[in-house]
């Protein structure tokens, strides 16, 4: 492809909401969702109940199937970018099980009737190259005539049954490392706003493309059993599923908690995507914040991330090693942000 055709595509100016800030409210899907009822299985290990990840089906006693997918509408501009970073986000759920990737589906939404093509090709090359170095294969896909383009997968990994993570098996004492930095959300929203530089925008798009696969060996290397990825519920909206399904209290201490740049100045503006709002009203009275707490990150703990971090739920006597082999495999900004307590009558206190 050229650079001038290239140039010629710019898919955020297809979309108003774009990555994991264009899921449907977490509200409304946990109220879709309590009405329904799907069956159990004694090998089904993970299944909907706890809102995890993925599903997870043990084959044998060695080897169990993850199972997932995951797609969203653009959230940057060049198709390419927008492939690897969808690529990363779906591939997040194996990752965040502590599995290894195995095989994927492309599922592709896009109008050659409405953008060149030469965008479709871009976006499953972009996709192809994340799934590559996922050390994962593309197997096929489905694709249909849909406008604005929509991209992602569906994704199978693989996980020893003792050695699977969950959402739901925090323990008092683990404490909470978080892999990559919030604000993904404010700074998307800012670069469309232009309220924030091209240099910290370029900061939250390469960090979207960021795989959280060296995270998930290092949990299984320290026998970590809970952690989820941060993504469209923001951070405290996975925390709570976290808390809700351990039967635990999650503490978060915002001073620690990893920001990327301008993210903090953007909320300070004003510009607080709608998302933010919605996993704001999810979290409800799950929640207690300390008093006084400084608003603009009451709301970046809400914010929508796309191709966010890992939570991790670190034994208490691991974490510091786990944190120094995180910053050593590229997690630059992994930090420390709080523990797990018992349960204490609220599922988060953020202070």
């Amino acid at each position: 492809m050229s650079s001038e055709q290239t140039h010629a595509i710019d898919l955020l100016k297809t979309v108003e909401y774009g990555g994991c800030s264009a899921k449907l409210s977490p509200t409304e899907l946990a109220g879709i969702l309590d009405k329904l009822n799907f069956p159990g299985h004694p090998d089904l290990l993970v299944d909907i109940s706890t809102h995890d990840d993925a599903g997870v089906y043990r084959i044998n006693d060695e080897t169990a199937l993850i199972f997932t997918t995951d797609f969203f509408p653009p959230v940057c501009s060049d198709p390419q970018e927008f492939g690897e970073i969808a690529a990363a986000n779906a591939l997040s759920d194996v990752f965040a099980m502590g599995g290894k990737a195995l095989m994927v589906l492309n599922l592709m939404m896009y109008s050659t009737q409405e953008l060149p093509v030469d965008g479709f090709a871009q976006i499953l090359k972009g996709g192809y190259n994340k799934v590559a170095e996922a050390g994962a294969l593309v197997v096929g896909g489905h694709t249909i005539e849909d406008h604005p383009p929509k991209f992602g997968l569906a994704a199978i990994g693989i996980v020893h049954p003792d050695q699977l993570v969950s959402n739901s098996a925090a323990r008092p004492g683990d404490k909470l490392i978080l892999t990559k930095p919030i604000g993904v959300g404010a700074l998307i929203s800012g670069h469309r706003e232009k309220l924030c530089s091209d240099k910290a925008y370029r900061q939250a798009v390469e960090q979207m493309k960021i795989l959280n696969k060296a995270g998930a060996e290092i949990m299984v290397k320290y026998n970590t059993r809970c952690a989820t990825d941060v993504t469209g519920f923001g951070l405290l909206g996975h925390a709570r599923e976290v808390a809700r399904g351990s039967d635990v209290t999650l503490r978060i201490d915002t001073s620690c908690l990893p920001l990327l740049d301008e993210a903090y100045e953007l909320f300070d503006e004003g510009c607080i995507p709608g998302a933010a709002f919605r996993n704001l009203q999810y979290i409800g009275d799950d929640a207690r914040f300390r008093s006084g707490l400084d608003y603009n990150l009451k709301m970046l703990t809400c914010d929508a991330q796309t191709s966010g971090g890992l939570l991790i739920c670190a034994p208490a006597e691991a974490a510091d090693d786990m944190l120094h082999e995180l910053l050593a495999a590229g997690h630059k900004q992994a930090s420390i942000i709080g523990e797990v307590l018992p349960e204490s009558g609220v599922s988060l206190v953020i202070d």
